[in-house]
């Protein structure tokens, strides 16, 4: 049992952030996390395999110049533009520490991905929360700030989370616009289902930094492969907090595996366009079932139902062997938020649901 008397004060303050349930269990359709639903490509595979067979004694290169360098090539940048680590949480972890603990408030959405705060808590960075409107839209205007206020940042998942609505590219240059002199960070870890991606901007801004995942659209969560591309100097500040953290964030097989998935462009377009193919299909059948789905530019759909409560379905769902993530916060409590399975996982969704509303 936890001591607190042990605790030093920030530790005693903070509320960690939860990840959405991990059971092992047979037979689950598991969309409550936003995995892929399909397996990484075979020569991913293939060169995690090779990597595990040979120099597993030895550390790995503490630049991951390899994956750096594949990167870069397939996004057209350069070497010095791109930053890895430990899964996109470790980088954007970092990002908080180096460029948001400036005195002032860092600006994000209200409804947003909610380790954003957990960061902030950690490093003592103060939080102002722009309300997003009665559509769960985010309105570049409402982060104005009028009389030179000053702030820490903005920081914004695109498309965001949990609701999946996208922002154009006009807008997060009306960002950058805005706030010159801090970074805009955004987080683009859903980018690759249909969102309009802000790394044509790196070269332009420099106060933009963008961070992305191959959790997500590369099928490689287990991997924990993120990354972040901005100008050099940002990249150099989070060497420097790398280097001061953990000089080997990614392992040997990480790293094989990285360098693989951006070889490998044929699959990932493959599994992608299955994904968002699944996701409009998901969408007809819960409006049929008179769900209110927003638009999603996601791996994932954001749906309620008028007369449902959210975390009854929830649970229902539970029962029968269907994982969904629900978030009792305010504004989204009648919610679920359901990751795209296969076409046989979002069947069996969709039927468990149909159970669950003519049981009532």
């Amino acid at each position: 049992m936890a001591n607190p008397d042990f605790y030093s004060p920030v530790l005693a303050r903070l509320v960690p952030y939860v990840p959405g349930e991990q059971p092992k269990l047979d037979r689950l359709v598991k969309l409550n996390t936003n995995e892929n639903p399909y397996p990484p490509s075979p020569q991913v595979i293939a060169a995690v395999t090779r990597a595990a067979q040979q120099g597993l004694q030895l550390y790995p290169d503490p630049e991951s110049a390899d994956l750096r360098h594949a990167i870069a090539s397939h996004l057209g940048l350069s070497d010095a533009q791109v930053f890895v680590g430990n899964g996109s949480d470790e980088v954007l972890a970092h990002a908080f520490f180096a460029f948001f603990q400036q005195g002032c408030p860092l600006l994000m959405p209200d409804i947003s991905y909610s380790f954003y705060k957990v960061y902030c808590a950690l490093y003592g960075i103060a939080v102002e929360t722009v309300a997003l409107n009665d559509e769960l839209r985010l309105n570049v205007q409402d982060y104005v700030r009028a009389g030179g206020q000053t702030v820490a940042g903005v920081v914004i998942a695109n498309p965001n989370a949990p609701t999946g609505i996208g922002l154009p590219l006009a807008d997060i240059e009306a960002l950058l616009q805005m706030h010159p002199q801090r970074v805009v960070l955004v987080d683009e870890a859903y980018v690759d289902f249909g969102g309009q991606s802000a790394l044509p901007l790196v070269d332009r801004y420099p106060n933009l930094l963008v961070v992305h995942t191959l959790s997500k659209s590369r099928s490689l969560a287990g991997l924990r492969i993120g990354y972040a591309c901005g100008q050099s100097h940002l990249i150099d500040a989070l060497q420097r907090v790398k280097n001061s953290f953990n000089s080997y964030p990614l392992d040997r097989l990480a790293i094989a595996g990285g360098v693989a998935a951006f070889a490998e462009t044929a699959y990932f377009e493959q599994t992608r366009q299955a994904v968002m193919c699944s996701r409009e299909g998901l969408t007809l059948a819960l409006e049929d079932l008179g769900f209110t789905v927003l638009p999603s530019q996601a791996n994932f759909v954001f749906a309620s139902h008028p007369v449902h409560d959210a975390a009854g379905l929830a649970a229902g769902l539970s029962a029968s062997g269907v994982l969904v993530r629900h978030f009792r916060l305010p504004r989204i409590d009648n919610y679920l938020r359901i990751s795209i399975g296969t076409p046989q996982q979002c069947d069996r969704l969709v039927q468990a649901l149909a159970e669950l509303l003519a049981s009532d």
